[in-house]
């Protein structure tokens, strides 16, 4: 069977600057990451969504390598946490 050649939505290593958002989304649509860095900085200067639309990718994109964000990590953390060592849940009081 042969592999598809898909392209995924990642934060990058290569051209980061704080987190990777941007070039990874650069690299995503096939644009230059100074293009999404300014959007995102009007945006910021208009309201303040730039800064908030930053966080939830930071939050959500997995890191280049990586096939789980920072909050897919907490949340298996959290049920990992919530469930005993034979696998039944806690109770909860």
């Amino acid at each position: 069977m042969s592999e598809y050649n898909v392209k995924k939505l990642r934060r990058t290593h290569k051209g980061r600057i704080v987190a990777g958002v941007c070039s990874g989304i650069g690299e995503y649509a096939g644009i230059d990451a100074n293009m999404v860095r300014i959007a995102l900085a009007i945006t910021t200067l208009f309201g303040g969504l730039g800064v908030g639309v930053y966080l939830i990718g930071w939050l959500l994109l997995p890191e280049e390598g990586r096939d789980t964000s920072i909050v897919q990590d907490l949340i298996s953390k959290q049920q990992n946490r919530d469930t005993d060592w034979s696998g039944e849940q806690k109770q909860q009081h």
